[in-house]
């Protein structure tokens, strides 16, 4: 009997004595644990986002000229936390590779909730002058960073756990999250819409949405110190310290896996472009073009929010049983074509049709979103997957998420249409449907296996006999 035989006749050994209600239960944990810090980690990433469509251009930027200069300069430094992310994969994807999630998961969520809690202190323009946008950058350079470690620990802790045939479905929950603490940060700002004056939503009310982020930070990194790492991991790890000639880490992913960090970044770029369109430029243009309520515009992304989330997880569960490869795909044609219908439907003005056109942008960008984890962690063997899915999910960050509602805000300015804005969709789609395609359909895929193959290729002793 091979090694990974073996494994994995000790592991369904252990499974059986356990009992599959047990072991159930014990990855519902590490998803609950996931998503909780997953929660926090975007609330507040999503928080600047929705402050810059509304609130910073006039706060930080009064001076830009026009509604949407303001808009586009804040829109740049919220592009600040996108080129920092990547950074920030590489970091702390070589700290999660050498030390583990855990603490890895830890260290971040406490970075950014310090930064995003420090925005909320931030004077305007008119108090300190030009020190506000440049602590603003500083700031959001913080959170950036700290959130570029942050999605690539979230989805392998729960990846790592999860069976071969239902890894799909486990390891989406993290990506639910995201729509959660999108709701929340959505939630939190309409309320503040809804009992405060503008004049003083503006010049304070915003800020509490900041400051609550340090409640639920606490929250969270107690909860994330009750999770435990893999055991897969833990024979990746042994078997680095045992062999002290592997290598790991960011520069063994760019040399050994070049074409799976190049196949996530394409798989990365049209889900991420859309679903800023969807959610930050949607807020640009009903606001400047069409001067629409904020409140109802909140509440609109409030039910789409949670509509992404209830079909995030049955999303990924699709994914188990048809293949990554047909329901990416579905989502790349699909949201090739959302632009076309969903900007007439906001020229309608009518609320309900607003709310339908968000809401199937968001059902369109989840085809392509829950399924990313489990596919990004099929590519890489364990003693690097850290990196290598850091790396491809952030580096397109910049070239995709943090461009977009800069792209289309000065498309729409430029041509006074949509059209651009959808043509500019059109085509990142056709690039993603294209590395979907090329991709290899790795439903059901052991990474006990992925790691054996590496083992092989590079002439190494297996993990697991090393952990043994």
């Amino acid at each position: 009997m091979s090694v990974n035989e073996r494994l994995e006749a000790d592991g369904a050994n252990k499974s059986s004595a356990r009992g599959p209600e047990s072991e159930k239960s014990g990855l519902k944990k590490i998803v609950a644990a996931s998503m909780v810090g997953t929660v926090v980690e975007w609330y507040e990433f999503f928080l600047y986002a929705t402050a810059a469509s509304l609130v910073f251009g006039k706060v930080f930027f009064p001076n830009a000229g026009s509604e949407l200069d303001g808009i586009i300069a804040a829109f740049l430094t919220y592009a600040v936390g996108f080129i920092a992310r990547p950074l920030g994969g590489i970091v702390f994807g070589q700290i999660g590779d050498k030390l583990g999630r855990k603490h890895t998961l830890q260290v971040t969520i406490i970075m950014v909730g310090v930064a995003t809690f420090l925005m909320g202190c931030l004077p305007g323009f008119d108090t300190i002058g030009y020190w506000a946008p440049a602590l603003l950058v500083a700031l959001r350079f913080i959170q950036g960073f700290a959130v570029g470690g942050e999605w690539g620990g979230a989805v392998l802790l729960v990846a790592e756990h999860s069976p071969n045939k239902s890894r799909g479905f486990w390891s989406s929950w993290p990506q639910a999250a995201v729509p959660v603490g999108n709701l929340l940060a959505t939630l939190v700002l309409l309320t503040m819409t809804w009992i405060l004056p503008a004049d003083q939503f503006l010049s304070w009310g915003w800020r509490v949405a900041f400051w609550l982020s340090a409640v639920i930070v606490v929250i969270g990194y107690y909860i994330r110190t009750h999770v435990s790492e893999a055991p897969i991991f833990l024979e990746a790890r042994a078997q680095v310290e045992a062999e002290k000639a592997i290598s790991y880490g960011v520069l063994e992913v760019v040399r050994k896996y070049p074409k799976g960090i190049l196949g996530a970044m394409g798989l990365r770029f049209a889900e991420n472009i859309l679903y800023y369109i969807i959610v930050s430029f949607s807020i640009v243009y009903l606001v400047t073009v069409h001067q629409y309520d904020t409140s109802q515009l909140l509440l609109a992304l409030l039910i789409a929010h949670v509509v992404h989330f209830l079909v995030i997880p049955q999303v990924g569960r699709l994914s188990d049983a048809l293949g990554r490869k047909p329901v990416y795909l579905a989502g790349a044609i699909l949201g090739s074509t959302w632009a076309f219908f969903a900007f007439p439907m906001f020229d309608t003005l009518n609320p309900v049709l607003i709310v339908l056109a968000i809401t199937v942008g968001l059902c369109f960008h989840a085809l392509m979103y829950a399924g990313q984890p489990a596919i990004m962690a099929e590519m890489f063997p364990t003693r690097m997957r850290y990196s290598g899915v850091s790396l491809g999910y952030q580096v397109t960050s910049i070239l995709a998420g943090s461009l977009a509602p800069i792209i289309a805000s000065a498309l729409l300015q430029r041509f006074e249409s949509w059209v651009p804005v959808a043509i500019y969709i059109m085509i990142a789609c056709a690039i993603t449907v294209v590395a979907v395609v090329t991709l290899k359909e790795t439903r059901g895929a052991s990474l006990r296996e992925i790691d054996a193959v590496d083992a092989r290729k590079h002439g190494l002793a297996p993990a697991a006999a090393v952990h043994e």
